[in-house]
């Protein structure tokens, strides 16, 4: 053999011997592995710069579960605000389309979200990763494969979708699938089912081979879909160790204590038996460094369950967790945002238990001549039937404090303009105030999705300049209380129709109405609901006349609401839209601690007697307004 010749047979023997440890090196990458090689995070990121999952320790079993090495099909991950879950499914989405492609699903709750994470998470995850650029094609390329919903690569592609979205869900088989935050997910989708049951449909094919990534923070106990997919799990706690005694154990709330009126201060005392050493904010990198997740049930080999709470969380600290306890949990709504997005946990509480008329009298209040002090705004909500209108004024104060203003009712035909003659009469008026003088209802909420609907939107069309708004509700989970998007008209003449979401106003008032407790003993501050001693009986049953229904379809919880029989629900109707109208000065700009501020920088007014500024006509012969209290009978 010439020298060319050997020396070019060297050169093919080591270019082969490179390639073949390439390949060997790849073979061996586990997702938190490859993360710790190519990831880079975006200059957005709060840490940008390469990936390193030592930084977050409990993630790396998480990613390397997603491994295709790893014989675990499923993985679900019950998890705190701000602990990573998210980069840790972009690290496995990426891992899979550099390392092991295939079709990936990624399912969000709506389509909306689908285009918002397109955007915000996945763009910058290719951009950024010079390991996936090159496999991805540029969106500006023609036919390039690389859109909205779609990033295609040899060897396979990444489809999003919205958990609304039947089309999308039943489109693809897919070997691997990512569910994103599945609580907030619709219990049906297009009448053909459970949204997970339909993603995880797409993956049968795959059996044994396929990666089913489900992740979210929890919601309600026994409704919470993390927390049932997580009992089925082998239940993992990430446990680590006192530098103390060395006793290793999970974090939790009990083990967090702090000084007297500091909770800034916050530490962790360790809770094995005889030992109680202090742990300090400074030891948490070298607790979660030396940590280790250990299942606590039995579990079924294929489905790994993690559970992680913001007490573990690098880019939280233990005195920001209980400072955050202190401020919500006197409001029962906060302290369930608190207990799912800081535990990690569902909240446990009394939404199906019926609320009783009695205990709400038993703690209601009387009124003065005067609206309350701390009242700062002044809504709406208006119940609309055939043969009547029937609407409540609530004040609002900080932290959305309520006092009930008034309850009336106005007879006649509503197909004729008198009764609408009368509203607008009614909520024209202005109310005495001890700092401001006069407060005028800011908003309005009336209902078009029973009765009179035409008359409801020319009334509101010609008014919508005083906020004078047209509703329908719609239930069911999820549904926020005031549309996210103006609607839009369906002639000129009409009012557009904002769609609220009554489900979640009625959890959130039955929660703060118990919360209120039953000594009758005078309370105030966020959330705290006042309840009027002059209402009648009738007014208080009506109040609580539905209660929260524990149903399954498809084998999947979800509450429903129900009402009491023989029992008019009218005084609840107008509660949940005179929340919804909050909501609707909410969504515009109103923000009630500016306006708190600026209330309590005003001189108190002189006293003076109660008048109306204008002085409302009689009604029209036939016409009988009833059940005024206090504020409106002057």
């Amino acid at each position: 053999m010439t020298d060319d010749a050997a020396q070019l047979a060297d050169v093919f023997a080591e270019v082969v011997a490179a390639r073949r440890r390439g390949l060997m090196l790849d073979a061996q990458l586990t997702a938190s592995e490859w993360a710790d090689r190519h990831r880079i995070l975006p200059a957005g990121s709060s840490e940008p710069g390469p990936w390193r999952t030592a930084r977050v320790p409990y993630l790396k079993d998480i990613m390397d579960a997603l491994s295709v090495s790893s014989p675990i099909e499923r993985v679900v991950f019950m998890k705190a605000a701000q602990t990573g879950g998210t980069e840790a499914a972009l690290n496995a989405i990426g891992y899979w389309i550099d390392h092991a492609p295939g079709v990936i699903l990624a399912v969000w709750p709506s389509i909306d979200m689908v285009r918002k994470n397109s955007r915000i998470r996945i763009d910058p995850l290719i951009e950024d990763t010079p390991a996936l650029r090159r496999k991805v094609a540029s969106p500006k390329a023609k036919d390039s494969g690389n859109t909205v919903v779609q990033k295609e690569f040899a060897g396979g592609s990444l489809n999003m979708t919205g958990a609304n979205s039947a089309t999308g869900l039943r489109s693809t088989p897919a070997r691997y699938l990512v569910l994103d935050e599945v609580d907030a997910y619709p219990v049906d989708v297009g009448e053909e089912g459970d949204p997970v049951a339909l993603a995880i449909k797409r993956t049968a094919t795959f059996r044994g081979r396929r990666k089913i990534l489900l992740v979210s923070t929890p919601t309600l106990a026994g409704v919470s879909r993390i927390e049932k997919e997580y009992s089925r799990s082998d239940q993992r706690r990430f446990f680590v160790p006192c530098p103390h005694c060395g006793s290793f154990q999970p974090l939790v709330w009990a083990g967090v204590t702090w000084p007297e009126g500091e909770p800034g201060r916050a530490f962790y005392v360790c809770q094995a038996p005889g030992c109680g050493g202090i742990i300090e904010e400074h030891d948490k990198p070298a607790l979660l460094t030396a940590g280790e997740w250990r299942a606590t049930a039995e579990g079924d080999g294929r489905t790994a369950g993690f559970h992680i709470s913001a007490l573990y969380s690098p880019f939280e600290t233990w005195g920001e967790v209980a400072t955050d306890y202190l401020v919500m949990r006197r409001d029962p709504v906060e302290l369930k945002s608190w207990t799912n997005t800081s535990l990690g946990e569902a909240f446990e509480d009394r939404d199906t238990a019926p609320l009783s008329p009695d205990s709400l009298i038993a703690r209601a209040e009387d009124g003065g001549e005067l609206l309350p002090e701390r009242a700062l705004v002044l809504t709406c909500g208006v119940d609309t039937q055939d043969d009547r209108l029937e609407l409540e004024v609530v004040a609002w104060g900080l932290g959305e404090e309520c006092w009930s203003v008034a309850y009336e009712v106005i007879h006649g035909n509503t197909a004729g303009t008198e009764p609408w003659a009368a509203l607008d009469r009614i909520i024209a008026k202005r109310f005495r105030h001890p700092r401001a003088g006069e407060l005028a209802i800011s908003a309005v909420a009336i209902d078009s999705g029973g009765h009179r609907t035409d008359q409801v939107m020319r009334f509101s069309a010609e008014r919508l300049q005083r906020r004078i708004w047209a509703i329908k509700g719609r239930g069911g989970p999820g549904v926020p209380p005031w549309p996210k998007r103006p609607p839009k008209p369906r002639r000129a003449s009409l009012a557009p129709v904002h769609i609220v979401g009554v489900d979640t106003i009625k959890a959130t008032l039955f929660a703060r109405l118990r919360a209120g407790g039953e000594d009758g003993a005078a309370r105030e501050g966020p959330g705290v609901i006042h309840l009027p001693a002059e209402r009648d009986d009738d007014w208080f049953h009506g109040l609580v006349s539905e209660r929260a229904v524990r149903k399954y379809r498809a084998n999947v919880a979800r509450i429903e609401w129900v009402k009491d029989p023989g029992v008019r629900n009218e005084p609840l109707d107008c509660r949940v839209y005179s929340i919804a109208a909050l909501h609707g000065l909410l969504a515009a700009g109103l923000d009630l601690a500016v306006a708190s501020a600026q209330l309590a920088a005003l001189a108190p007014q002189p006293e003076a007697p109660p008048v109306l500024a204008e002085p409302a006509p009689p009604l029209a012969p036939g016409l009988k307004v009833v059940g005024r209290s206090k504020w409106m009978a002057r």
